[in-house]
């Protein structure tokens, strides 16, 4: 293998932007898919979880990736003890998140002619030009609210003015953080997931990077962390809920590793339990069990009974996922007790969305993967009649979970009834998880067309599928 020490970072610890070759050369005769095997058992032995794959390793070598996240970063170090990120021919984290130091010498006048200088298409990633990329990226953060990720406008364009934002975040940037969380989990509970993602990812970027600027007080610095884990978070529910399976593990992942280096019981716990989840929903019922019981685990201290029960739930329908029905009732009977215990005012805030309805339909889903239709059905019955009208997207998955389970046992026209009120709910919100859910029932309704109502919400499935496949503005 060859030593690193013949590819100098150059100046100041600056690596140039292009091809990884460092990394290259540590994969060594190895094909991508095999270091991408390597990568996740490495992630494995140290507790982590990355979706490694023979793409990323690609992406690494050409330089596309200069520098990984947190996730990423301990595998790395864990694998190449001794090494650093620049060591593996990454650029150093302050490099690409705007942290370089800003030089006294270049003029406004100066910045502007190398701007217009440089061409569109080009890296501008110098030390100057992102830095003042980051001030406005801050700005946006700070002032943009529910109504800029409601907007979905493009995203904020380069500028040369000189930044008013503080060069080391405080007590403001800290609260932007924590009511960027709160404006997406808002927006998903009303619009759904599909529309909020990629502007959604923006804000997370400039969490990280304010994570990354260090904070001079340690309460400002535990308030950044706790705030870019849940915003990472809510990023990773987006693309979990909008399809995008790759996305949410790699976000889960990075709140993960976020929550072990701020030492976050409560972050911690949260991770697993949207990790498990994820398991659940991407056909990896093991890993949902063995999540759900590490988030259980974490939760141990967090003084909330609620936050224990959500995740029994999450172990439950691992095990419903396993066939294992005994594992699942068991879960089932501890998340039962623990939830009857009542809410707390020690609750995370994200719990908002965890009353009698969740539990409903959380065990609806156990019994649906275990094929006891009628009484999936039953607590399905109940979820969608105990739903707040706020939480619409919620209501739209309680009502097509009914709708599916109404087509198991054979009742066709009541399924398509409530398949038409699911699909109405989706004129507001967008989930691709949700449109998909309407499909099948759709296609497991394909023999009863000759009913009205089923020809009905046939028809209107398949307006609202092609819809769905329009981009987005």
């Amino acid at each position: 293998m060859t030593s690193t020490s013949s590819a100098s970072p150059g100046p100041a610890g600056r690596r140039p932007a292009g091809p990884n070759r460092v990394f290259r050369e540590l994969r060594g005769s190895r094909s991508p898919a095999e270091f991408a095997a390597a990568v996740r058992r490495s992630a494995r032995e140290i507790g982590e979880r990355v979706s490694c794959d023979a793409r990323y390793i690609g992406r690494v070598e050409a330089g596309e990736i200069r520098c990984p996240n947190y996730a990423y970063e301990r595998v790395f170090l864990h694998m190449f003890p001794g090494r650093t990120l620049v060591d593996l021919g990454f650029a150093p984290r302050q490099t690409v998140r705007g942290r370089g130091a800003r030089s006294p010498a270049v003029s406004t006048h100066e910045r502007e002619r190398r701007a217009a200088r440089m061409p569109p298409a080009e890296d501008i990633m110098t030390t100057v030009e992102h830095h003042e990329e980051s001030d406005v990226l801050r700005r946006a953060f700070m002032y943009g609210g529910p109504v800029a990720v409601a907007s979905l406008g493009p995203p904020v364009a380069r500028t040369t003015t000189a930044s008013a934002a503080p060069a080391r975040p405080g007590e403001p940037e800290a609260g932007a953080v924590e009511k960027a969380v709160r404006d997406i989990r808002l927006l998903d509970d009303r619009l759904g997931a599909d529309g909020l993602y990629l502007r959604a990812g923006e804000k997370l970027r400039v969490a990280y990077e304010l994570l990354d600027a260090g904070a001079r007080r340690q309460s400002v610095s535990d308030r950044l962390h706790s705030g870019a884990g849940e915003l990472a978070l809510s990023v990773g529910w987006l693309a979990h809920d909008s399809g995008r399976y790759q996305d949410a593990r790699s976000h889960y992942a990075e709140a993960l590793a976020t929550a072990r280096m701020g030492r976050d019981a409560a972050l911690e716990a949260h991770a697993f339990c949207n990790t498990s989840f994820l398991a659940r929903d991407a056909g990896r019922p093991r890993e949902a069990v063995r999540a759900a019981q590490a988030g259980q685990q974490a939760a141990r201290q967090v003084p909330s009974h609620r936050l224990r029960a959500l995740l029994a739930l999450r172990e439950a329908g691992g095990w419903a996922g396993l066939g294992d029905r005994g594992g699942c009732e068991a879960a089932l009977a501890r998340a039962e007790a623990l939830y009857a215990r009542g809410a707390s005012t020690d609750d995370p805030e994200w719990m908002s969305f965890f009353g009698d309805a969740e539990l409903a339909g959380l065990e609806s889903q156990c019994w649906s993967a275990l094929g006891d239709w009628s009484r999936a059905a039953a607590c399905a019955r109940e979820a969608v009649a105990l739903q707040s009208p706020h939480f619409v997207r919620n209501t739209a998955l309680f009502a097509a979970e009914l709708a599916g389970d109404l087509t198991h046992l054979g009742e066709p026209e009541e399924a398509a009834e409530v398949g038409l009120r699911a699909l109405g709910l989706l004129e507001q919100v967008r989930s691709t998880r949700i449109t998909a859910m309407l499909a099948s029932t759709a296609h497991g309704l394909r023999a009863c067309r000759a009913h009205p109502v089923v020809a009905a919400f046939r028809a209107r499935q398949r307006t609202v599928r092609q819809f769905r496949q329009q981009p987005l503005d």
